[in-house]
């Protein structure tokens, strides 16, 4: 019951924390210490929110998609890149290295020559995303596996397991929380990585209305889009605490 009490309060205060920021927002904007071209009110920003919400949301669907395949596929190379990790050290000193470099060349960097050599569609947004979610999800993944207890891995040898048992049993259910963390900072990339592959070309998406509501100096709506991007950051986090509480119950027993 008390740990009930404990996150109710940290909700409250969450709560608490963004109205104020709000009600600071507001005052600055009220009294004119910033011009209002320059920083909206929440006010005109929800305005311009509920004035575009039918054309946000077509932006949206084009941005989720892109997110969702990008982020599908980043899984699913970064569960792969982990698991040959993990079962074949030379593989790993191979390209581990590879996976850190790709990490030192900036995303802004990238993106126009992606655009350049696919084209305005969605190849090189979904390429970008799959760059920018494959590390986190291949680093922890294999960090997970090599933390499996190894006495559990020769109980099940003992008991006549082979690999697959192994995995099954032990390396799959250790490297959970790792996978876990890693989802949650993919799933928030690959939002971000699709507006930001969509601000240098493309002909729908959330980042290619940005870049037309900013040459029009509408930053109300500008800033309508970045409350739409951190909603929808906010429900795939949410979807990903959902799958993890439906797989991991024994952390959550008790709330």
């Amino acid at each position: 019951m008390k740990k009930k009490w404990k996150n109710i309060n940290i909700n409250y205060s969450s709560i608490l924390v963004f109205l104020g920021i709000v009600f600071f927002w507001q005052v600055i904007s009220v009294t004119g210490l910033v011009p209002s071209f320059l920083l909206p009110s929440p006010g005109d920003v929800l305005r311009a929110f509920v004035m575009d919400f039918s054309l946000l949301l077509h932006h949206l669907k084009i941005t989720l998609v892109e997110a969702l395949l990008g982020l599908g596929l980043g899984l699913f190379l970064g569960f792969l890149a982990a698991l040959l990790m993990d079962r074949y050290p030379r593989v790993y000193r191979g390209l581990y290295p590879l996976l850190v470099v790709t990490q030192t060349v900036p995303t802004v960097a990238i993106a126009p020559l992606l655009v350049l050599w696919m084209g305005y569609e969605m190849a090189p947004k979904i390429t970008l995303i799959v760059i920018v979610t494959f590390f986190p999800i291949a680093v922890n993944l294999y960090e997970g596996f090599q933390h499996a207890d190894p006495d559990q891995i020769k109980l099940i040898h003992a008991m006549g397991g082979n690999t697959r048992d192994v995995f099954k049993y032990v390396k799959w259910p250790a490297a959970y929380p790792q996978f876990f963390s890693s989802l949650k900072i993919a799933v928030s990339y690959s939002v971000v990585g699709a507006v930001i592959a969509e601000w240098l070309g493309g002909f729908a998406g959330l980042g290619v209305y940005m870049t037309k509501v900013k040459k029009s100096y509408s930053f109300d709506k500008m800033f309508a889009v970045i409350f739409l991007i951190s909603i929808l950051s906010l429900l795939l986090m949410g979807l990903v605490r959902l799958l993890q509480r439906k797989m991991m119950p024994w952390i959550y027993k008790g709330e």
